[in-house]
Order: structure tokens, then sequence, then C-alpha cells
């Protein structure tokens, strides 16, 4: 099995796309997770950049990393200076990693056009940096910037950069498709020629603005690459940067080549879900390997196949990345589905018992009223819990009552919730603030219940959708709300239908509370046991 270096740079091109804004916090937290993932090499930002970044090279030394290697990023000197007088290559050698990766010029129209030097003085300014660097002892990557286009349109400049490099002691040639335009017969044929060429590592940088990020990377691999760079959820300038959780399972299941180790690769879905949660996106639903519906079947014929022989329709099992087979519950998605959820909770359970008829019938009475079942599996876990008698409330509300207004002078509306709840034979009262009655109703429950149940402290939603039912009926019409909720490593959706917006809402808000209180106890008693 050959083995392949990976380099994610969540940390660094990752951080550069919309929205994205790490704290120093999140970025430790961020190494920490890549680290038990077990990537190679961690970019963790340019040191010279900006004083956030500062920080976290000094912080980040703290950490005791068991497999990656922690990597600054940053340029070749500036023209027509000394390599050691350039501001930003003494912060690479301050931050102290044990890896440098620097990034030159490949194409001829960049060095002349945007740079403003010639093209010797960008050979020497590459090989200075890298000599500079090997002379202090780093391990250095050589990110070849817009190399496919430079190779395009120079193929003679973009190998003698590449040469270069090589002849100034860099350890690897990452070759960055750095706008995204390539296709993969070219990545793989310009890899090949490079190979040729050159006798040290090369590695591989892709972005996705065609969408071909990952086949990008995986032909280059084909072609000889042995290092290949990109974010873990695939996030990153413009369209994204190559998805890692893609790459890795694509090369290390199905093409035998070793990017992480085989009990790591089990953890791949929650540790990218992880990162995705500090950096406050959202996993794709359809991601490949690790999305919620990576593995989710719907029509019954092929909820029928996938029981019967599951590499008919799944082509890896879902266990080998961490992520889990779902059977969706739907018009189309025949009574053996049912079952199957059923038995998760009671595996005695049969198909001819009572109580899965009475079970089915629920389901179909509460459809009838608005319910979809299809992405709310924690609403309908509690649901059979409730038929097989092994449900039990853990607190009964009072009552709550909202207060919306809009403050003079104020463009926003401002809610306030106040709530009454009752656990076993204590009642708690509280009040909160939200945008929004629904997030004020949600913060003022939370913060009556953390008071018996401190693990809800881990719990926030990540999603929230409303869906008019019955236009027609205008504003009284019924809606239905799914939420989905997180504890940062779990993942769980409930629903609510109702013609009151908050009380489909709370009605959903309580499942998802209840489902979380429950699993978390399953945790414990497995623990015990």
């Amino acid at each position: 099995m050959k083995s392949i270096a990976i380099l994610d740079s969540t940390l660094r091109d990752g951080a550069q796309a919309e929205s994205i804004s790490f704290s120093v916090a999140d970025k430790l937290k961020i190494v920490s997770t890549l680290d038990e993932l077990g990537v190679g090499y961690i970019e963790a930002g340019n040191p010279g950049s900006n004083p956030k970044d500062l920080e976290f090279f000094k912080e980040v030394k703290k950490l005791h990393l068991k497999t990656a290697k922690l990597t600054a990023f940053g340029s070749t000197r500036r023209r027509n200076i000394k390599v050691e007088e350039d501001s930003n290559v003494q912060s690479l050698l301050e931050a102290g990693t044990p890896a440098v990766a620097i990034f030159g010029k490949t194409w001829d129209f960049h060095v002349t056009e945007i740079i403003k030097t010639t093209l010797d003085e960008n050979l020497n300014m590459i090989y200075d940096t890298i000599k500079f660097f090997k002379d202090h002892g780093k391990e250095v990557i050589f990110d070849a910037e817009h190399f496919f286009d430079g190779y395009k349109n120079n193929r003679e400049y973009a190998l003698s950069a590449l040469k270069k490099a090589e002849e100034a002691g860099a350890d690897c040639l990452a070759l960055c498709e750095t706008n995204g335009g390539a296709f993969p017969d070219e990545v793989y044929e310009i890899v090949k020629d490079v190979m040729a060429h050159v006798k040290i590592e090369v590695g591989i940088h892709t972005h996705d603005d065609t969408g071909m990020g990952v086949a990008n990377s995986v032909m280059a691999v084909l072609a000889g690459a042995t290092h290949v760079q990109g974010t873990l959820v695939g996030f990153g300038e413009r369209c994204g940067n190559a998805n890692l959780s893609t790459i890795i399972p694509n090369l290390q299941l199905k093409r035998d080549y070793k990017c992480i180790t085989e009990e790591n690769l089990p953890k791949l879905t929650s540790l990218a879900r992880r990162v995705a949660e500090i950096a406050n996106v959202s996993v794709k639903d359809n991601m490949p390997y690790v999305g919620k519906s990576a593995f989710a079947h719907k029509a019954g014929m092929h909820i029928d196949g996938v029981t019967k022989a599951s590499t008919s329709f799944e082509h890896v099992p879902p266990h080998s990345v961490g992520n889990e087979r779902r059977f969706l519950m739907s018009e189309v998605a025949g009574r053996s589905t049912i079952i199957e959820k059923i038995q998760r909770i009671a595996p005695q359970i049969t198909k001819d018992d009572e109580v899965t008829g009475q079970i089915i019938n629920r389901i179909k009475d509460l459809e009838h009223q608005g319910y979809q079942f299809e992405g709310a599996d924690g609403t309908f876990e509690l649901l059979v819990r409730k038929a097989l008698g092994k449900y039990k409330p853990f607190f009964d509300l009072e009552e709550f009552k909202i207060i919306g207004e809009e403050p003079k002078g104020s463009k926003g509306v401002s809610s306030s919730a106040i709530i009454k709840v009752r656990v076993g034979d204590e009642v708690e009262m509280t009040a909160a603030e939200g945008e929004g009655p629904v997030n004020a109703l949600d913060t003022a429950l939370r913060k009556a219940l953390e008071i018996f149940y401190p693990a809800l402290k881990e719990v926030h939603l990540t999603d929230y959708k409303v869906r008019v039912l019955d236009t027609k009926s205008a504003t009284a019409a019924k809606v239905r709300v799914l939420l989905e909720s997180t504890d940062g490593e779990d993942y769980w959706s409930t629903v609510g239908v109702s013609t009151d917006i908050i009380e489909a809402s709370w009605i959903a808000l309580v499942d998802s509370i209840e489902y979380k209180l429950i699993k978390d106890i399953e945790k414990r008693f497995k623990a015990y046991l």
C-alpha cells in the first residue's frame, strides 16, 4: 500500500472562504481535531500576516501533536532584497514550526505583470528562500502557484521554477491548480510530465471552481503525486478547496493508498462534522461519505435491496467512514423501513406484532396532520418509544408566555419569553430575551432545564426550517417546523406541526431536548455495562 501525505489547509486556505472567521481558540480546536484524524501536515496560516496568527503560533506550541506536522505558510522573499532581510521570511522562521510551505510564482505572466520582476530574479527568489529554510533545518514544501496555467503558457519556465526549488533542497513540489479551471485529463498528463523531470516528491493542490477539485486531486495521485493538499470539509476561497473528507476515503478505500491509519478512518464523519461545527458551517447533506444523506435510502425497492445485499446500493460500508445507514420515512419507503427503525429500539419486535400495526397507524395519522418523518429521525424514535412504553417525560410545561415588541428607536423586534417547568417535585421559572419569539423560547427553556440537566449546555440548533402546508388558509395555515440540533458530536432532527408557528416550534424543541437526554442515558448505561 503506497502512502499519501495529507496536508490540511483549513486554517489557511479554508479561512479565506466567505463568512469564515476563526478565533485563536477555534484554530487550536481544529488543530487538535486534525491531529486526531491523523493528517500528516496542518497548514496553520501566515505568521506574518496579522496579529491573530501571531498569537495562534505562540499558543499552538503548547499543544502536543501526535501525528501532524504544523506548517507555517508564506511567500518567497520579495524581489531585489536579501532573504534574511525579508520580514515575512523572518516571521516564518520565528513561528518555530517543523515545516514551512513556501509559495512562489511559476507562471511567467504573473512574474512580469503581477510581482513586476524578471524571470531570472523570480528563480533566484525561489532558490534563496528555500535554501534559507533548509539551512535552518526546516522541511520545505514548495507551493508552485498557478503551476498549471504557467505550464500551459510556458512549459519550459514552469518546469525551470520546479527544478530551481529542487536544486535549493525542497522536500516536496506541490503543483497548485490555483484558479480551479483545469480538467482531470490535463492534470494527469501535466503531473506525469513533471514526474519525468524531477526526482523529489510531487504534490497536488486543487480548487473546486469547476466542481473537479476531488477528481483533479485523484488523477494527480494516479499520475504519481504522493502529497495531497485540501481542506477537510471542502470550504475555501471562491468555490472551495479539494474536499479531503472525500479524497481520503476515495484513495484509501478504492485505490489502496494509505492516507491516514485504518483505525482513524471510521472517525472521518464525526471529525469532519466537528470541524464544520467549529467553523459554524453545515456539512452538506449530500456530501460524499460524511453527509447525512450519503447512505440514506428512500424508495422501497432500494431499501429492500440494501437490506438483502447492501453493496447493491452502497459503494462502501457506512461504518468504514463512521457514518450510518438511514432508511427514510416517506410514502415510497414501505413497511420494511418502519420495521427496521423500530427494531433499532426494540430488536424483538416483528412485523406481525400488534404494536407494529399501532405505530404504522399512528404514523399515517400524523402524516395526515402534516407531519413528515423523512428528515426527523429524533421525533420518529420518540414516537416509537411512546408506543412501546419506553418513554418517560423529563419535564412538564406549566406555562409559558411570549412578549414581542418593537423598542422605540430600534429597527429590529425584541422578543422575551417567560417559562415555568416542573421536573419531578421541583418547579423552575425563568425568562430570556431572543432574536424573535422562538429564539427567546428556546433560550428560556434551556436556561430552566440546564439546572436539572447540565448536558443541555452542549446543545444548540444548527438549522430551523418552516414550511406552510396549506397556503389557501393564508395566515391561518398549518405550518411544519423542522429543527436540526447538535451537541458537537451527534446531530438529530425533530418536527412539529400546528397552525401556531410558536407551538409547532415548541413541539419540535421539546422533542429535540428529550431525544438528547434519552441518548445520554443510553450512553451512560452502555459505559456502565
